[in-house]
């Protein structure tokens, strides 16, 4: 019988909603061996599995020799007015994606799974979907083996942050959920948690090129822990 041997993750975007559920789902799946995270603070915890980077994102490239993995997980992402302009919303969700993605891939990952958003269309009026889009694309044209790109609504969840708005539409959503069927399905209200494992199913999807998934999230991966 040949041995499996244990995959290496390697993730950024930790701090978010659905990067913490990533990460705490790469420690908990006997699939990976290896997690490396990378991350602006000091290691918030440890794990005998996980491995902690110290970076501000904006230059990878001597971190290169230390981002061994399989597949790569990106999480990254911010709002406008978090960011400030849009010059700075710009520059998290597309330009420090693509450099997290050319690291990871010049360290010698296959696959890259990414959060965007619903709607993101080059030709959307909404310069927020319009970025989402130019960073798929922009993703895609790396040279992975396997781009998974998945598109969720509005994310369900506990932040650490505050957004009045987000809060305000996270407890209604329950009431609204039963309309989104059909053609409305992907503009649903999905946990994070439930993203976090559709990009980790994804991972092992044995399909080569890129893949859009909207919710109902439809991954072909073999069965396993997810």
């Amino acid at each position: 019988m040949t041995e499996i041997v244990p995959r290496i993750a390697v993730i950024a975007g930790t701090t978010g909603l659905v990067g913490r559920c990533c990460l705490q789902r790469l420690l908990d799946d006997p699939r990976y061996g290896r997690v490396i995270a990378l991350t602006r603070q000091a290691d918030p915890f440890e794990h005998p599995k996980l491995k902690w980077l110290r970076t501000d994102f904006d230059d990878l490239t001597a971190l290169v020799p230390a981002l061994p993995a399989d597949d790569a997980y990106c999480c990254l992402g911010t709002t406008l007015e978090r960011a400030g302009s849009r010059t700075a919303f710009e520059h998290v969700d597309h330009h420090l994606v693509l450099a997290f993605a050319r690291a990871a891939h010049a360290a010698g990952a296959s696959r890259f799974m990414v959060v965007s958003a619903y709607g993101a269309n080059v030709r959307s009026l909404a310069f927020y979907s319009r970025v989402k889009a130019r960073m798929e694309q922009a993703v895609s044209d790396v040279g992975y083996s396997a781009v998974h790109i998945l598109r969720p609504s509005l994310l369900l969840g506990d932040r650490s942050e505050q957004r009045p708005l987000e809060s305000f539409a996270q407890a209604v959503a329950p009431l609204l959920a039963p309309l989104f069927r059909g053609a409305l399905a992907p503009m649903r209200p999905v946990q994070a948690d439930a993203v976090a494992a559709a990009l980790i199913a994804a991972a092992f999807d044995p399909r080569a090129g890129t893949k859009v998934h909207r919710w109902p999230f439809q991954v072909q991966s073999p069965p396993g822990k997810t």
